[in-house]
């Protein structure tokens, strides 16, 4: 396995919650991850019936800049939505 190889094995994941509307987790799935539409609703269904969902695999710091986009937005739109990472 070389360097780059190994620096994509941070998984990225959303969590659902009860407050969080269908339509916001799309639309972060869509700005922030880059998923279609049907990609991002998907997804979002996968969330809400299995209580998260993976959104992708980066380095540990393109991740983590993730995770941060996530938390800002969300709460700047006053929503509680996690998302974490999961190593390897």
């Amino acid at each position: 396995m070389t360097d780059d190889d190994r620096s994509a094995t941070t998984k990225v994941l959303l969590l659902n919650d009860d407050e969080t509307t269908m339509e916001f987790a799309v639309e972060v799935l869509e700005n922030i991850f880059g998923k279609t539409r049907d990609e991002a609703t998907r997804l979002m269904l996968e969330i809400h019936n299995n209580g998260r969902g993976e959104c992708g695999v980066y380095s540990p710091e393109e991740a983590g800049q993730l995770v941060e986009r996530v938390t800002e937005l969300a709460r700047q739109n006053g929503f509680p939505l996690h998302c974490i990472v999961e190593s390897d």
